[in-house]
């Protein structure tokens, strides 16, 4: 059958009043195929959207064979099935969205529907109603690339990690095989970020993503990125040590050469941790936390090197897991008090402030550990947010009730970064002074370098409007962390701590010595007061009163007490 256009109209004609009206109706519809198809599903009717739609133009289409034009091969046997039974047995096609395809062979995305006409005659005509879904599908194609993509890297994102991994834990479970999950972090990302800004470290992590990916084999696993600076490569079959030692070596390799951004070479290095499957877990959590206690093992011992997760690690876990669920428990009993250390002033010999100390007192004694054990511990575990309001809301107690005595001294409260994380700490600060009618001098803050370092300009900002009101800040410990003196100019800083390691020898050995006298010779240049810990020896206390140190603090003055004590020490100095 062949029927041109200005036959068109015979074609109307020979169909009643409805049927007119609805192919008259189809015919003017923009970017919507209709199609009709005689008994034998010859082409009898293509309208101007099927030529646009599908590339045949109607003459090319008209007498040819539906199943021979749009009609994937695997799909022809059931379109004729489907139309045969439509005949025969009045069951008409549902519609659907389906994937035809187009003259040059490309699929095209459509929406299918289908209506019989004339039927019950010898002549039954069926028409298709097609509509493009190409920008939908397109649409749909980047919205599930989004979802399932890190669009920084462009590698799959945590949620893809974790669907790869629930199969193949599956199929690993089912073969008795197993696999080993790599978990990647880059060494002292945060000094790069900041150093170069965040423009430039997302250029770094899109490096970082290309020149992994190029170490995968993506038929055997996936790589991804799981956040931050954070990595996980999963790979199949990988059943032994040798193997992910291997994997792991080939990751560090990675980053032997430097990375180029913009006119800077950087050079970066990466703490991997390794757990596999089943030996080191048999489901995701606990693969994923095993890996990164690995991880955070090889940053313990140096960073730049690989740790696998080992038995000893998992017992340090349980144990952690026991004392974070003591903890907790202890915040709802209030199992916690200060004690205080006195700083003295060098010059005067009196008590010129106080670091509140905390202690874990909970009634069952032998769950009891010291706060260098158990303050890690309550940052890892999110507890450290209680555990910090409640030091702060006691010390500022304090601090009222010895101000309703006459007696004036400052306590210092040591404040982790994950408390200095979240801009309501100083809204707290700042509401529990107001509550307890206290000024900015009464509560002092100290920080650990690590945390000033790794800051990022909201937290100076805020640092810096806690100096400006009077607060005294301290940096703690200063010299176990990264130790750069070039930063401290750089710090909404007051006091610089030294830490007592650096005090032992000084005294006796011109090394020790020399590095004493330069802390406190740089400390002093950027108009910062000294205070020197650990000061248990008179030989010691007159070796910082030689360096013109302001404070110092240790067991030859006093050990840390309670706060009777401290009001008895100060009512004595009066």
């Amino acid at each position: 059958m062949s029927l041109q256009k200005h036959q068109e109209p015979l074609l109307f004609a020979q169909h009643g009043t409805a049927e007119r009206r609805f192919l008259q109706l189809i015919s003017a519809l923009p970017k919507v195929s209709v199609q009709g198809y005689d008994k034998q599903r010859n082409v009898i009717y293509w309208n101007k959207s099927s030529e646009d739609m599908y590339g045949y133009n109607e003459s090319e289409a008209l007498g040819q064979k539906l199943e021979d034009l749009i009609i994937p091969s695997f799909m022809r046997d059931d379109v004729i099935e489907f139309h045969q039974r439509w005949i025969d047995f009045g069951e008409p096609i549902p519609s659907n969205e389906l994937v035809l395809k187009k003259k040059g062979g490309q699929p095209i995305h459509v929406f299918s529907s289908h209506v019989m006409l004339k039927q019950g005659t010898d002549s039954p005509e069926m028409y298709c109603v097609d509509i493009d879904l190409s920008e939908q599908h397109e649409i749909r194609k980047e919205l599930e690339r989004m979802a399932s993509t890190d669009l920084l890297t462009n590698l799959p994102n945590r949620r893809i990690l974790e669907q790869f991994l629930t199969t193949a834990i599956d199929n690993a479970t089912s073969s008795k095989s197993g696999f080993a999950l790599f978990f990647i972090d880059l060494d002292l990302f945060k000094e790069v970020n900041d150093t170069l800004g965040h423009t430039w470290g997302d250029e770094l992590l899109k490096s970082v993503a290309k020149r992994l990916a190029t170490c995968t084999d993506s038929t055997n696993g996936v790589l991804a990125r799981f956040g931050g600076d954070e990595f996980v490569y999963v790979a199949n079959h990988v059943t032994c040590e040798n193997k992910c030692e291997e994997i792991a070596k080939m990751f560090s390799d990675c980053f032997k050469e430097s990375f180029a951004l913009n006119s800077e070479n950087v050079h970066i290095t990466s703490s991997i941790g390794i757990s596999m499957y089943p030996r080191d877990g048999n489901v995701i959590d606990d693969l994923l936390k095993h890996a990164d206690a690995a991880m955070y093992q090889a940053k313990a011992e140096g960073r730049n090197r690989y740790h696998f997760f080992t038995n000893a690690l998992s017992q340090r876990l349980r144990e952690q897991r026991s004392i974070a669920a003591y903890l907790r428990e202890s915040i709802k009993n209030n199992e916690f008090e200060l004690v205080y250390q006195p700083q003295i002033d060098v010059k005067t010999g009196k008590i010129a402030s106080c670091e509140a100390l905390l202690r874990w007192c909970p009634k069952d004694e032998t769950r009891a550990v010291p706060p260098n054990v158990f303050i890690p511990i309550a940052e890892r575990s999110e507890l450290i947010d209680d555990i910090g309001s409640w030091v702060l809301d006691k010390a500022c107690q304090q601090s009222q009730a010895w101000k309703r005595t006459g007696l004036e001294v400052r306590i210092d409260i040591n404040v982790s970064g994950k408390e200095l994380e979240k801009s309501v700490y100083f809204e707290r600060l700042t509401a529990l002074r107001n509550q307890y009618g206290l000024s900015p001098e009464d509560i002092g803050l100290e920080l650990t370098e690590n945390v000033l370092i790794k800051s990022d300009t909201t937290l100076l900002e805020n640092l810096r409007a806690q100096r400006d009101l009077g607060v005294e800040i301290s940096i703690d410990d200063f010299g176990t962390g990264y130790s750069s003196l070039s930063y401290l100019k750089q710090f909404p800083v007051s006091h610089l701590k030294i830490d007592r390691s650096f005090l032992k020898g000084a005294p006796e050995h011109a090394y020790d010595s020399a590095l004493m006298e330069a802390i406190v010779n740089v400390g002093h240049k950027l108009d910062l007061k000294i205070v020197v810990e650990g000061v248990e020896t008179k030989s010691q206390s007159n070796y910082c009163k030689s360096l013109n140190v302001e404070f110092v603090q240790g067991f030859l003055y006093s050990k840390p007490i309670s706060a009777n004590a401290i009001e008895d020490f100060l009512k004595k100095q009066q």
